[in-house]
């Protein structure tokens, strides 16, 4: 059984519920507390750990740190106050156009 595509979306309202929870009782709150930077760092840490998992092969590890990268990254998107139906419909705008064009596209526009 295929795991449910609107788990993004329960995270989504989730994380918006804990922001301003006890940081002592959650993590969200917590980092958040930290501040951006604290919140910036992690996603970095995350997006290391899934290197090294793609290195290594192991199809779980990848799928664990995956899974830590794209919650991390949720937090971000509501500290910022961004939707994910906004990362969501600018993925929708891509979807069909080669990647080198997209990335060609960006450079013209001054996104490199």
């Amino acid at each position: 059984m295929a795991a449910d595509v609107r788990i993004l979306e329960r995270l989504e309202a989730a994380i918006a519920a804990r922001r301003g929870a006890d940081p002592a009782a959650s993590w969200v709150a917590k980092l958040n507390a930290r501040g951006l930077d604290a919140v910036l760092k992690k996603i970095g840490e995350e997006a290391t750990e899934t290197v090294i998992a793609g290195k290594s092969g192991e199809r779980e590890a990848i799928v664990r740190e995956m899974a830590d990268l794209w919650f991390h990254c949720l937090v971000l998107l509501e500290r910022e106050g961004i939707p994910l139906a906004d990362v969501m419909a600018e993925l929708a705008r891509r979807e069909g156009r080669s990647g080198i064009d997209e990335k060609a596209s960006r450079k013209e526009q001054g996104h490199g």
